[in-house]
């Protein structure tokens, strides 16, 4: 008879859930998955936003959108807003989806930056679907009625993080995944390989496995705590090092972005859910000590606090492996990002989709770990860049701002800053995370104004541009028109069940 193996998912929260859900799904006969967690270890569970690419897994995992929303209190979300990022006074949307259409083989930027200084100018967000409806508080899902220039709308969500835990605890549990109680006291390590060969429990049971996943939070239990893989501290380019986390009362409309406020000594998050308001103030404390930045946090919330300011503290950074001897870290044990592009979950998404690529038979080949490791500083560096161009390219006074501003940025991002002051152009690399209209919204939305554009830009006469562009933001707007509100739409498919 074949043999099971196990693998062992040490701890709870989003990220350890999502594993266990996950791998319930694909991994049937020979395989055995159990998870351990303590109720004495809380969860940061702040990770409350997420980009489009979270309906992939929903898919995979044949989860219904309109019960998940309802039972994790949530809303869709059309992108995220920067306000006061370029200078104190400015305010641009990253928002999902495409911006404009492309004319040949010229991409559409282009034509906007030609423009500029014409009667023809628009912001650049009036060419996006999921712009404009998210600053007119709008959601349609699906395919448009009629004709509709741009398609549909990209969305992803707002949740309320603990109870997605708990949503996917369950689909996890009823598809045979093992749930232990308990807090972990020790580690064995194998004398000859190294390799982790179990885990130990206050109540002095022993907890087993083949492979081990390390979701144990900032602490690294098992990758670092354990195996000493080492920490790549990125503070340097990312200083924000502290956040102050709390709830406030729902306020209306109930608007399908979420907003990150820039600050005197870091940023300001707001994530809209149907029955409160996600609320945080990371900062950094060679700027900015943990009371004032608590005392910013509560002056600037829309409405009453319902819980009490908690402070978390971090270093942004990676693991060096992010899979070691027989342990692949996920979440905040793997490294920690902040929460500006709402990249967190995601990040422990794609790390399950490779290491189902990469789970090993019998064996554990130094090659897959290889393979995986390599892909995996990839995304998260690609990740890392596009954070620190929100710091970098800004035109605030504060002496936080300024040292950003000032700061020697990775080669990588310097590239792609050049490329595009010159004439405009965006280069993505292999399979990186954010598209060409993401570095866009944002380089230009801070302020970054291109010496010129591309030569086939400038085919078309002014009268045809002008009419172009008229025709493009017209058509967007009528579309926006024709949707129901954020609110409607929510109370009619997917309520929260709790309220």
């Amino acid at each position: 008879m074949e043999q099971s193996r196990t693998i062992t998912i040490v701890g709870g929260g989003t990220a350890g859930w999502m594993t266990a859900a996950t791998l319930s799904r694909y991994l049937g006969r020979g395989w055995r998955i159990v998870l351990v967690e303590s109720e004495e270890i809380g969860t940061v569970g702040v990770g409350e936003a997420t980009i489009p690419q979270l309906q992939i897994l929903h898919r995979a995992l044949g989860i219904d959108e309109d019960q998940f929303l309802s039972r994790c209190n949530g809303t869709y979300k059309l992108g995220i807003e920067f306000a006061g990022w370029g200078d104190a006074d400015s305010r641009y949307i990253h928002a999902f989806g495409e911006i404009g259409r492309p004319l040949g083989l010229v991409p559409f930027h282009h034509y906007w930056l030609r423009s500029r200084g014409k009667a023809a100018f628009r912001a650049l967000d009036a060419y996006s679907l999921n712009a404009v409806a998210a600053y007119a508080g709008r959601f349609q899902r699906g395919a448009p009625q009629g004709r509709a220039p741009l398609g549909g709308l990209g969305h992803a969500y707002h949740f309320d993080a603990s109870l997605y835990a708990r949503f996917l605890r369950e689909y996890a549990e009823a598809r045979g995944v093992m749930r232990i109680e308990g807090r972990i006291v020790d580690v064995a390590l194998d004398g000859e390989s190294g390799n982790v060969t179990g885990v130990t429990l206050a109540g002095g049971e022993r907890i087993g496995g083949d492979l081990f996943v390390d979701c144990s939070g900032f602490r690294g239990l098992l990758i670092e705590q354990a195996l000493g893989t080492g920490y790549e501290d990125w503070t340097r380019w990312l200083p924000c090092d502290g956040a102050i986390a709390v709830q406030c009362a729902r306020t209306d409309p109930l608007l399908p972005f979420t907003r990150s406020t820039a600050r005197e000594a870091g940023w300001q998050w707001r994530i809209p859910l149907q029955t409160r308001t996600g609320n945080g103030h990371v900062f950094c404390s060679r700027f900015m000590e943990a009371d004032k930045a608590q005392d910013v946090l509560l002056a600037n919330l829309d409405g009453a606090p319902v819980t009490e300011p908690r402070l978390l503290r971090f270093t942004t950074g990676r693991r060096k492996r992010f899979w070691h001897r027989n342990v692949v870290a996920l979440g905040l044990a793997a490294g920690f990002m902040e929460p500006l592009e709402s990249t967190s979950i995601h990040l422990v998404q794609s790390g399950i989709e490779r290491l189902l690529r990469f789970l090993p038979g019998s064996d554990l080949r130094d090659a897959d770990v290889d393979a995986f490791n390599a892909q995996t500083v990839f995304e998260y560096e690609a990740v890392r860049d596009f954070l620190i161009l929100h710091y970098k390219v800004n035109r605030r006074a504060e002496p936080f701002w300024r040292a950003c501003a000032e700061m020697q940025v990775p080669d990588s991002l310097a590239a792609k800053i050049d490329l595009f002051e010159a004439n405009g152009r965006i280069t993505r690399f292999n399979e990186e995370l954010f598209a060409e209209v993401g570095w866009l919204q944002v380089m230009a939305g801070q302020g970054l104004k291109p010496a010129g554009h591309h030569p086939l830009a400038d085919q078309p006469t002014d009268a045809e541009l002008a009419e172009f562009l008229s025709l493009l933001a017209n058509g967007v707007a009528q579309q926006v028109g024709a949707m129901p509100t954020h609110l409607d739409f929510i109370a009619r498919h997917s309520p929260a069940a709790l309220a």
